[in-house]
């Protein structure tokens, strides 16, 4: 229990990174208190169905072994659709052993997770609403339940993307339709070896897929599929500023998407499960706020950590939760929870992968809303015509084929406007 209601550090939040940070801080031996407002762990919690082995293994060291993890990911593929046809890419490796990425559960995999904190001995509160940040004689001292107060040195806030508490501090201000992505989500059950015969794996082994067009064509949107051990995950991200102007639901879309020709016989036969529904941010450097200040930091969602282009938030997320902890057994160690000791958290992620790839890409999304149409319509009926030409033989001669699919590309202008997707992307797109 909590001993007079005060612990060292206090974690609002039981999603991944606030799960990370708690762990991390428990094996340091510091008193720490997560909540959440959730009935259960994972109950509200949702993404397309992927962790990345090696960011989870540095918090959960070789989790693949009690973990309830559904399947190692060993292909990944990429669809491009017209209304009726695609074409497919396809990404095959073996793990050899060495794991990659796995898909999970959230249901599942969070309650393990929270499981594996409390053995080291963190403290967890489910069902506790935090209705704002305790703040006396002008510092943050804890959290204000609706029924009681609970107090600590440091508040670690990952209570998501809209953050309130964020908001109440001033650290974070409200996200607009054009920087906010909603991701809604189907899971539908398959036999494990039906599952198996349709997607060509293994008992062990499974698939990711990114769907472009179709559907979704002309949006800033994409689509996506993860085989689990006896059933799909089906969904799609698009943005909210999409949803709007186009004036469409998003579950429509995603009943298209699923009707589409090459992605309805993965469904077939499939019972339907599950649904969900969550706002992503969009993951910009420009939108990162400041995540820290006297006596509190901000991790996972909640600051903005995201990689939309690499569909990279979890792993993102438990790295922010422990570079966060780290910053805080610093603190603590020091009895310093000012905004100058804290500010150590930023610096940390400032040599991480987490604001070296947000920088990386930060014209990146500009430019793909710049030329959604091309590369989201005109570049998948290029590659279906491609391959129509190269796979089909009828009476009409080839070159004359090739020289109307030539003519048809420059008439279109993407060799001038969108060219810098292929040859010149790293040049164009990706700040050094």
């Amino acid at each position: 229990m909590v001993d007079n209601n005060k612990v060292e550090v206090i974690i609002v939040g039981a999603g991944p990174a606030g799960v990370s940070a708690a762990i991390t801080l428990a094996r340091a031996g510091k008193k720490v208190l997560i909540v959440d407002r959730a009935n259960n762990t994972g109950e509200k919690n949702m993404f397309g169905g992927c962790i990345y082995a090696k960011q989870t293994a540095e918090i959960f060291p070789k989790f693949w072994e009690t973990a309830p993890i559904e399947r190692s990911i060993t292909e990944h593929k990429i669809f491009m659709l017209t209304d009726y046809n695609s074409t497919e890419f396809n990404y095959r490796y073996s793990s050899k052993g060495s794991y990659k990425a796995f898909t999970v559960l959230r249901s599942k995999w969070d309650k393990w997770c929270i499981e594996q904190a409390q053995k080291e001995g963190a403290y967890y509160a489910p069902k506790t609403l935090v209705k704002e940040l305790l703040i006396e004689n002008g510092k943050i001292v804890g959290i204000q339940t609706p029924y009681e107060k609970f107090y600590s040195d440091i508040v670690i806030i990952a209570d998501g993307v809209n953050s309130l508490l964020a908001k109440q501090i001033g650290l974070r201000k409200n996200y607009n339709d054009t920087n906010v992505t909603l991701s809604v989500k189907e899971v539908y059950k398959l036999p494990k070896q039906r599952l198996e015969d349709r997607f060509n794996i293994d008992s062990e082994t499974g698939v990711a897929a990114k769907i472009l067009g179709g559907p979704l064509k002309n949006m800033f949107a994409m689509g996506f599929m993860y085989t689990n051990k006896d059933s799909i995950s089906i969904g799609i991200g698009v943005s909210l500023d999409e949803l709007k102007k186009n004036k469409i639901k998003p579950y429509e879309l995603l009943d298209d998407l699923k009707e589409h020709p090459s992605i309805a016989p993965y469904l077939k036969d499939a019972e339907f499960i599950e649904y969900s529904a969550h706002l992503i941010p969009e993951g910009s450097i420009d939108n990162i706020p400041k995540v820290y200040d006297n006596r509190v930091m901000i991790i996972g969602d909640a600051a903005g950590f995201v990689n939309n282009i690499h569909f990279e938030g979890t792993n993102l997320a438990m790295l922010s939760g422990k570079l966060a902890a780290e910053t805080a057994i610093y603190a603590l160690d020091k009895s310093d929870f000012s905004a100058s000791t804290l500010s150590l958290y930023y610096k940390k992620l400032q040599d991480s992968i987490i604001v070296k790839d947000l920088k990386t890409h930060k014209n990146t999304i500009p430019f793909l809303k710049k030329n959604i149409k091309t590369i989201t319509s005109l570049y998948p009926e290029l590659a279906c015509e491609f391959f129509e030409i190269l796979s089909m033989a009828d009476e009409k001669p080839k070159r004359a084929k090739y020289r109307k699919f030539v003519s048809k590309i420059l008439k279109s202008g993407c060799i001038t406007k969108s060219l810098p997707l292929g040859l010149f992307a790293l040049e164009k797109c990706l700040k050094k």
